[in-house]
């Protein structure tokens, strides 16, 4: 079984932040969801990652789906929200305070090929893609964003 690379929150030991942006991509139809399988934590989750310094949310989220997925053309219809959560990092020996925020953003064509950390993608009904999630905070992101999908595509 592969293991993890975070282990629960340590009381004593340092914190830091961190910021991340990333997005629940749909079709665009919006009838299914992205999600990606990491090898090293054999968990399903939604492409995210760092804010680089100077960016914008948007534009890092938009650049992580395109690292993590190969997906291009996409566009942000709307900001879902946003998680944060805690845990250790035992590379660091540092606790870590994530917040994570999250965007809607439509594929508008490409092929997935995902980044050598993800073994498998899969493309979702919605109601699949929150049961699959581990994550409670990242499966409350999804369940919010399920009522945006309904909304039509802004030109």
């Amino acid at each position: 079984m592969p293991r993890s690379r975070s282990q629960p929150y340590h009381p004593n030991a340092p914190i830091v932040p961190e910021l991340s942006a990333g997005g629940i991509v749909v079709g665009s139809a919006a009838k299914e969801i992205l999600l990606l399988h990491e090898t090293a934590e054999d968990r399903w989750c939604l492409p995210k990652g760092h804010v680089d310094p100077g960016e914008s949310l948007g534009t890092a989220a938009l650049r992580e789906i395109r690292e993590e997925t190969g997906l291009t053309p996409l566009r942000i219809r709307r900001e879902v929200g946003e998680t944060s959560y805690r845990f250790f990092d035992p590379g660091r020996g540092q606790n870590v305070h994530k917040t994570v925020v999250y965007f809607l953003v439509e594929a508008r064509g490409g092929t997935v090929r995902t980044e050598p950390i993800f073994d498998a993608f899969a493309w979702l009904p919605p109601s699949e893609a929150v049961r699959r999630i581990r994550f409670p905070s990242e499966r409350a992101v999804l369940r919010r964003a399920l009522p945006l999908l309904e909304e039509p595509p802004k030109a």
